[in-house]
């Protein structure tokens, strides 16, 4: 099974898609992951953010995302490389904000992200893809699909708080300002722009928890693979 999970910068779908990976024994897709390793090719190339750089710069780029065996974390490498703390810094943000708008950056990681998924649910396990438009685009036949949603003040402060974690300077202004500015390019990109898929359940995360964010999901995907399971036994015993 796929669940899809979308949203803005800051809405709580990385912590929840990675925990609910967790609990469901599948695989955490963090498709932002793949788009800031992206971004941050372009800035050590000193590339410029232009379908043409994009054309010429990612067929000579790997990214791949190594799931620990025990637990939902994820090393993510660049052309072999690991660049795991360094794709969560402001600038690598940025970079892929502005990366995921290229029609060859898009193309090449929606084949990538889509063969990561068909061999994880080839095997029966469950596969949390976590983006901007998982459900909307990349799996759009996906039986579960949330978008997440916060007010920016509170998208602000998480996000803060996380950068202040990892040592970094972390002014909230800023940081909300940063956020708006990516709300707006990602809105409003030609390609794959940010939105709920119609039927995508939304889910506003500014007065929940992390666990209670976690336990919607599951409960919902439990829900689906309980009547998926009926429906299949109904079919069999009708043939």
């Amino acid at each position: 099974m796929i669940v899809a999970i979308d949203g803005p910068a800051g809405s709580g779908k990385s912590t929840t898609a990675r925990r609910a990976a967790q609990r469901l024994g599948g695989l955490y897709l963090d498709t932002g992951a793949m788009f800031r390793a992206i971004g941050l090719a372009f800035l050590d190339q000193d590339q410029p953010f232009t379908d043409a750089a994009a054309a010429v710069l990612v067929p000579s780029l790997t990214v791949e995302l190594d799931p620990h065996p025990d637990t939902s974390a994820l090393t993510v490498r660049l052309n072999g490389d690991d660049v795991t703390e360094r794709i969560r810094s402001g600038p690598a943000a940025q970079a892929a904000s502005r990366a995921a708008s290229l029609g060859p950056v898009r193309d090449a990681m929606l084949r990538s992200q889509r063969a990561v998924a068909a061999d994880w649910t080839s095997h029966g396990r469950a596969v949390v893809a976590e983006g901007r438009d998982m459900g909307s685009v990349v799996f759009p036949d996906a039986p579960v699909k949330f978008f997440l949603i916060a007010d920016i003040e509170a998208r602000a402060q998480r996000r803060a708080a996380d950068l202040a974690a990892r040592g970094e300077t972390a002014d909230v202004d800023q940081v909300r300002a940063e956020i708006a500015e990516r709300d707006r390019r990602d809105q409003n990109r030609a390609l794959a722009p940010l939105q709920a898929a119609p039927d995508a359940i939304v889910l506003d995360t500014t007065a929940l928890t992390p666990e209670e964010q976690v336990e919607r999901v599951v409960q919902t995907v439990r829900t689906v693979q309980k009547a998926q399971a009926s429906g299949e036994t109904d079919a069999d015993a009708s043939s």
